[in-house]
């Protein structure tokens, strides 16, 4: 899951919500849907009430973009662009081949999904720090949400760098779209 839309549940939809002015209960409801749908018009975005990269960045929650295939728009675009190959703006194969080759060679997880972590090292963003990518994570011992029945799969863990010969081994570091769920069954 790399979109917010009605009948998700979880930190990455309360982050969303404290941005909306709305309350934070961590459930995309209709309220949520409707402020996020007046942002959307506000701000010349698509309206469709679907929170996904491009949305995120105009709102700066760039610690809750995460571009993966299936994934479209003009992060996607510049994404693309700083990869060197073809720029239409969907992530497909091949984009998700030079995701994970960039990774390899930039001592990342290759894993072909561009989190904060690969893409505050690609410097796609200005605004991609390591302030961000540590808000993109899961606090430290933080379960990830059990899904709801019918759930949607959890995005995989945003990319992380690999910890040097010299750092003491921690757990992996989980990132805070693993802590979505559906409330509404059809996630």
């Amino acid at each position: 899951m790399s979109v917010l839309k009605r009948g998700l549940a979880g930190e990455p939809v309360k982050i969303l919500q404290a941005k909306l002015a709305v309350p934070a209960d961590g459930e995309f409801g209709p309220g949520t849907e409707t402020a996020l749908k007046a942002y959307q018009q506000k701000h010349g975005l698509k309206v469709d009430g679907i929170a996904g990269p491009d949305t995120f960045a105009q709102m700066g929650l760039f610690e809750l973009i995460l571009l993966k295939p299936g994934t479209s728009g003009e992060a996607v675009k510049k994404l693309q662009q700083s990869l060197g190959i073809a720029a239409d703006g969907q992530f497909g194969a091949g984009t998700q081949k030079a995701v994970r080759e960039f990774q390899a060679k930039n001592g990342l997880e290759a894993d072909g999904f561009a989190g904060p972590a690969t893409l505050a090292k690609m410097s796609l963003f200005k605004e991609m720090t390591p302030e961000v990518v540590k808000k993109s994570e899961l606090p430290a011992g933080a379960a990830p949400a059990a899904p709801a029945p019918g759930a949607a799969k959890a995005a995989p863990a945003a990319p992380q760098a690999a910890p040097s010969a010299s750092a003491p081994v921690e757990a992996p570091k989980r990132s805070i779209w693993a802590s979505i769920r559906g409330i509404f069954g059809h996630a």
